[in-house]
């Protein structure tokens, strides 16, 4: 067997591709798309390829010279036996006799099985012979490709859905071929044909791509050949990027698919996003607003499981990585061994089944996305590490920011963000500005303020001199908040001034976890290494910090009975140890204060609530939640990317001093009864053996 291709065969590696100018994320007809004007270096065209282009009734025309192959012995009939067959078939289906035409769709379909045991009795060489006959199908089929239109759907499908991957190399090259010459003659058959590649992108295990009686093809070799076609047809047709757009993201994975089609797509989209630059943000956005949608199903999940099916899920996901995160196709019983469920409980299973996948997902294209990210920021300072974040810049301001219910897709501007004070200053800037333009919805600013606090507390490479100036630049436009809405405000009302209290309560949350950072000076018997030292000690501030806190704590609009009581009672215990601020009395007059008569409208009265059976006593619904996106990262895998970034809760030794006191004035009192019921046991014991 010897073959001769001509040079425009496609090579099975990953040549470079020029960058394109970025081309409009709109979805336009291949008519138009194929005048489009493109610099002949952008596309890789020549004088007479520019001229078709430009001319919308002239074809682009790619020649192949698949007549020239010379292929002698490859099969058992040669390459004019075979196109006399095509044509008698395709001519007859022409008159409506389809019995030819049906045994070339299942030629071509690669699906014919031989009895290599029966055939090897005849000539040796036969079985191999027959399996080697689909490439010349291919080739000679390739020259009838101007007659491959709309009434030959079927066959054109039966070739498409060919197995081509798992079969040689050669194989390839000439499937290939023959889809860029399909596309060529038939131009509304671009769509079909990327649709065919796309949907291979999910797969990931040699058993997605076997064909009988050929050589194991590894996943790395399917997947080269996979990007070579479409490498190649991105080449060819100008076109192919928008529809491209189109097709990855409609094929994409369901949410509730396999992890490992998940993976196996993200892997793809991050190949094709290396020699497409013209898709690069598309790509980014497709993934980041998929994981979010895991995400926020995820987190809602986990928030409506009680303790034993949350700890299931814990132990599922311990099983699953002490196996090795064997794929879940294979690993069944090893599902079944660690959620321990039987028929009566296929409800908790499947709960806890779902959960865990979901956070495996996560895990898994999280870290994937850090460790692309990561060579951008080698140099933090430079222009691709400030052009790299601005893309991440956009994913959150557009993506993640807007969805209220993200709890770890945010990590990764939180870990890239800390990189260099350039790109902090860039994320502050950016939440700053979301969160005090009036144009914006509320919950996107009070969303904005949440990140921003979150951030600046939580971030443990973030330097005191920013906290202070962040501090300093929330309280200026509190106090301006403050002054507009002081001229109709009654009391208290989450609904009528939420950005301020949102803004508070950031300024709080900042206190409680960067407390020293906003201390200009202390005494001398304080040791920084020690928290407890500072307790009850004269502290200098800095400048306009209590006095920020002060007016707007003691305003009209009294915060610390909207705030989250949670953050309101630890800010009042640290400022009061402090030395700060005594905040206790009015806490505590905060008590004998009922929301619901500042409230306005239907609420105020509580009858809405009470037709929908709501406790009118309870006055949390009229209070801000405790929203701070950048609490602890718990996913197993990925959070090794963000373990150093994390500034943890400090306890300070001594500062519940106060209630522990009164605890152990009980427990003494307790353990006093105690020992007395002991030692008169004890003495009885000893009486008796005496």
């Amino acid at each position: 067997m010897s073959t001769a291709m001509t040079s425009v065969t496609p090579q099975l590696t990953r040549p470079g591709v020029k960058t394109a100018m970025p081309l409009k994320p709109i979805l336009k007809p291949p008519s138009y798309l194929l005048g489009t004007r493109r610099t002949s270096d952008d596309a890789g065209l020549d004088d007479d390829d520019v001229e078709s282009l430009q001319n919308p009734r002239k074809r682009q025309k790619v020649e192949f010279d698949l007549n020239n192959i010379e292929i002698h012995e490859i099969g058992t009939r040669s390459v004019d036996e075979i196109k006399q067959e095509i044509r008698k078939a395709l001519d007859r289906h022409d008159q409506g006799d389809d019995e030819d035409y049906d045994i070339l769709k299942e030629t071509l379909s690669g699906k014919q099985v031989y009895d290599d045991d029966e055939d090897e009795d005849v000539d040796p060489s036969l079985p191999a012979k027959r399996r080697q006959e689909l490439k010349v199908y291919l080739v000679s089929l390739a020259s009838f490709s101007p007659r491959l239109g709309r009434s030959c759907d079927g066959l054109v499908k039966s070739v498409l859905q060919c197995q081509w991957l798992g079969r040689d190399d050669q194989f390839a090259k000439i499937y290939v071929q023959f889809l860029a010459a399909l596309v060529s003659a038939q131009g509304a058959r671009l769509t079909q044909v990327l649709s065919a590649i796309v949907e291979r992108f999910t797969d990931s295990r040699p058993s997605d791509w076997a064909v009988p009686n050929y050589s194991n093809v590894s996943r790395d070799a399917a997947q080269e050949r996979l990007h070579v076609a479409l490498q190649y047809l991105l080449q060819l047709f100008p076109s192919t990027k928008p529809v491209l757009e189109h097709l990855i993201a409609t094929k994409y994975p369901f949410h509730d698919e396999p992890k490992r089609m998940h993976l196996a797509y993200v892997d793809n989209l991050l190949r094709l996003r290396s020699y497409c630059p013209e898709l690069k943000a598309e790509i980014v956005d497709l993934i980041i607003s998929k994981l979010v949608k895991i995400d926020v199903e995820m987190q809602m999940d986990l928030d409506d499981m009680d303790d034993r099916l949350a700890a299931m899920v814990a132990m599922a996901l311990k099983s699953s990585r002490e196996n090795g995160n064997q794929d879940e196709d294979d690993s069944d019983e090893s599902d079944a061994e660690s959620v321990d469920s039987d028929e009566s409980e296929d409800d908790e299973y499947t709960r806890v089944k779902t959960a865990k996948e979901n956070i495996e997902k996560m895990d898994s294209i999280l870290d994937t996305l850090f460790e692309l990210y990561t060579p951008s920021f080698a140099d933090p300072d430079s222009d691709e590490a400030f052009e790299a974040f601005e893309d991440l810049l956009s994913e959150f301001s557009n993506l993640i920011l807007p969805t209220i219910k993200s709890r770890h897709t945010q990590f990764l501007i939180f870990h890239f963000g800390q990189k260099s004070e350039r790109l902090m200053d860039a994320f502050c800037g950016t939440c700053i500005n979301i969160a005090f333009e009036s144009q914006r919805p509320l919950i996107l600013q009070q969303a904005a303020s949440a990140y921003l606090a979150s951030f600046v507390a939580r971030g443990a490479h973030v330097p005191g001199h920013i906290v202070v100036k962040i501090f300093e630049v929330l309280g200026f436009h509190l106090d301006q908040m403050r002054a507009l809405y002081e001229t109709t405000c009654r009391g208290p009302d989450v609904r009528r001034y939420a950005p301020f209290y949102a803004l508070m309560q950031a300024l709080m949350y900042i206190f409680c976890f960067r407390w020293q950072d906003l201390i200009r000076s202390v005494p001398d018997e304080v040791d920084k290494d020690d928290l407890s030292t500072y307790l009850d000690q004269e502290i200098e501030w800095e400048a306009e910090i209590k006095d920020i806190m002060r007016r707007n704590i003691y305003s009209k609009l009294n915060p610390l009975k909207v705030c989250s009581p949670v953050i309101v009672e630890q800010f009042a215990k640290l400022a009061h140890r402090f030395r700060f601020m005594y905040v206790y009395p009015l806490i505590e007059s905060n008590k004998r204060l009922r929301l619901s008569q500042f409230s306005a409208g239907a609420y105020s009265s509580g009858g809405a609530l009470r037709d929908l059976s709501f406790d009118v006593n309870d006055e949390s619904w009229q209070q801000l939640g405790s929203f701070f996106p950048f609490d602890p990262y718990q996913l197993p895998v990925s959070k090794r990317w963000v373990e150093e970034d994390y500034l943890q809760w400090r306890p300070i030794p001594g500062l519940n001093q106060d209630d522990l006191d009164d605890d152990s004035d009980e427990d003494e009192q307790e353990g006093e009864n105690e020992e007395v019921e002991e030692d008169t046991a004890t003495d009885d014991e000893a009486g008796e053996d005496e």
